[in-house]
């Protein structure tokens, strides 16, 4: 993943250190910055040096969907919960697609990039607007749970109790 040693965290907060780069007109912690808040340093060293600085306790509240704000290192708060199937409309006002199935019944590979390139440039655009708002609510980030998989309903995985 990112070479840590806490890679099942590390991905989540390196997506966090989109917020904290983008909140940096907000006083940080320290006069000089820390150096997770450098974007000149790689990814791998900015997500080990904010593990490395916080306690278990943050850590497993980052793993929440909706992760409080860590005050002491300027890491606002983010809520993992969006979904963005039909576009990003629960946003707010936005383009909305048919149905997964639909689409990729057209089997038009460029059509699925340009639906995809719409959907991905309107969620940042929503996820720019709300962060410049001081909003980090429900349906405001860059995390997206689609499309979905539905475990009870896979053929190759468990059903109804029944596992293969």
């Amino acid at each position: 993943m990112l070479g840590l040693k806490h890679s099942n965290v590390s991905l989540s907060l390196a997506i966090v250190l989109a917020g904290v780069a983008m909140s940096q007109n907000k006083p940080t912690p320290t006069d000089g910055g820390l150096p997770f808040q450098n974007p000149s340093l790689t990814v791998d060293e900015r997500v080990g040096d904010l593990v490395s600085r916080m306690t278990l306790d943050e850590k497993v509240k980052q793993m929440l969907y909706g992760a409080p704000a860590i005050p002491r290192l300027g890491v606002p708060e983010y809520n993992w919960w969006g979904e963005a199937l039909h576009g990003v409309a629960r946003a707010g006002k936005a383009t909305v697609f048919p149905q997964a199935i639909g689409l990729a019944a057209t089997w038009d590979t460029d059509l699925m990039l340009r639906v995809a390139t719409v959907i991905s440039d309107e969620a940042r655009a929503k996820h720019h607007d709300a962060v410049r708002k001081g909003r980090h609510g429900i349906y405001e980030g860059l995390t997206f749970w689609s499309p979905n998989i539905n475990i009870f309903r896979d053929p190759l995985g468990a059903r109804h109790g029944n596992v293969r």
